[in-house]
């Protein structure tokens, strides 16, 4: 009988970046456009959707990808407007940004959030900063923090640089920032998207072994990135590609970044394998491809109830959260799950697990949800493999029973604005 075959090295990431490409563009074209005509009538008395505006971040820079909810634009205010906001009048101006841009959408939430104005649609949002352009081609824009100040930018260095040297470098370095904001969020590894490019850039500046190759040798870039990402030192900050301001570190990304070095290792020892595609999606998620299976593959004897929280929401992981587990028998508290995995403890049987949010640092208000996925062969047998995303009750919590033989998986999804900005997962051992 006829069996699944496995993609080759370059059919798999060819098809990676393909399921990675943004998938709304028209939609966020029109956004920025809307938005744009929306402030040239408002400050030039012309109603242009793409004349004084610059489409910058990461969708400037083209290494987005599907699920983006962070956009952000600038729009070039006349130089005739200086005078009337050059002192002290940065929370005016922006007050001035955000009310043209309410008068077009009365009915969208519009608010002035210290340096930009957020436009929030359904799925995204869009931050709107209004800027002077000076000399040198930098541009100064508002910042309103304990009485306000003006502070320079220097977006159009940062885009110049990713396109130069995306180019000498065979068009490497678009398509690993892409895979590298994949890994994040299907990590929850809180990195902003500068911040990912400025990593990716630095690691291909640090050799030339990628300058000449392309999807077959994706494979072996993964594992040398992450191998690269692992071995940084700690620090605040980094030199941004092109303009060399300051971007900061959110939180320290070294031991994820070696968990996907792990990773990575294992899945280019599965190569030609039917395992290899399973391998790769741990390292990049539901974006990387599943292995073909042919249509007379013997039907399962199990139901494959498993839910992608990527189905229902777009993932753009910005914050960080944490989970842990407490484990009791018979009414007494054994050890938090943390505890026993370092040990390498296994669970068994029988015993009473309560998962629960230990941290976070989410901003605003959001909703939780849970997927418990049982794996094995023992949940197979038993028709209990489970996997559906369900909604939090309102404590932050959810309280499982181990019962049968596996390696079990849960995760945790804060969702705001109808967007995961955050998640964590725990793998369950049961013996």
């Amino acid at each position: 009988m006829q069996k699944g075959f496995s993609l080759t090295i370059s059919e798999m990431f060819q098809e990676l970046l393909g399921n990675l490409a943004v998938d709304n563009t028209e939609q966020i074209s029109l956004r920025y456009g809307e938005i744009t005509a929306a402030l040239n009538k408002e400050f030039r008395e012309t109603d242009s959707k793409t004349a004084n505006s610059l489409q910058v971040g990461s969708y400037g820079r083209r290494t987005a990808i599907k699920g983006i909810s962070d956009l952000d634009m600038l729009y070039i205010m006349p130089v005739g407007k200086w005078e009337k906001y050059k002192d002290g009048k940065q929370s005016e101006l922006l007050t001035d940004t955000k009310d043209a841009i309410a008068a077009r959408y009365p009915t969208t939430e519009i608010f002035v959030d210290r340096l930009v104005v957020r436009v929030l649609y359904q799925n995204f949002h869009v931050e709107v900063q209004s800027v002077f352009e000076q000399s040198d081609a930098s541009f100064k824009f508002p910042d309103t923090y304990n009485g306000g100040r003006w502070r320079i930018t220097k977006p159009r260095e940062e885009l110049s640089a990713m396109q130069e040297f995306n180019a000498q470098k065979n068009n490497n370095l678009r398509r690993l920032c892409k895979m590298a904001r994949a890994w994040k969020n299907k990590h929850g590894v809180v990195m902003g998207g500068l911040l990912v490019d400025t990593l990716a850039y630095n690691f291909l500046v640090s050799t030339e072994e990628y300058d000449d190759k392309s999807f077959f040798y994706y494979d072996n870039m993964s594992k040398d990135f992450f191998a690269y990402l692992k071995d940084q030192p700690n620090q605040e900050y980094y030199a941004a590609l092109g303009s060399r301001q300051q971007v900061y570190v959110k939180k320290r990304f070294q031991k994820k970044a070696k968990t996907a070095y792990e990773l990575c290792v294992k899945a280019i020892e599965a190569a030609g394998t039917d395992g290899v595609h399973g391998k790769w999606k741990k390292v990049y998620g539901r974006p990387f491809p599943a292995k073909p299976t042919a249509v007379d593959e013997i039907a399962k004897t199990w139901v494959n109830t498993e839910e992608f929280i990527e189905d229902s929401y777009p993932v753009d992981i910005q914050y960080g959260i944490k989970i842990d587990c407490d484990i009791s028998q018979d009414g007494f508290r054994e050890h938090p799950l943390s505890y026993m995995l370092r040990k390498g403890f296994r669970l068994r049987p029988k015993k009473k697990l309560k998962f629960q949010v230990v941290d976070s640092d989410v901003e605003g208000t959001f909703e939780i949800y849970w997927k418990i996925l049982n794996r094995g062969d023992e949940a197979k047998r038993l028709d209990q493999i489970r996997g559906q995303i369900i909604p939090d009750e309102g404590e932050m919590k959810k309280v499982e029973n181990t019962k049968f033989r596996g390696a079990h998986l849960v995760e945790c999804y804060a969702v705001q604005n109808g967007v995961v900005v955050a998640r964590d997962t725990i793998d369950v051992p049961i013996q």
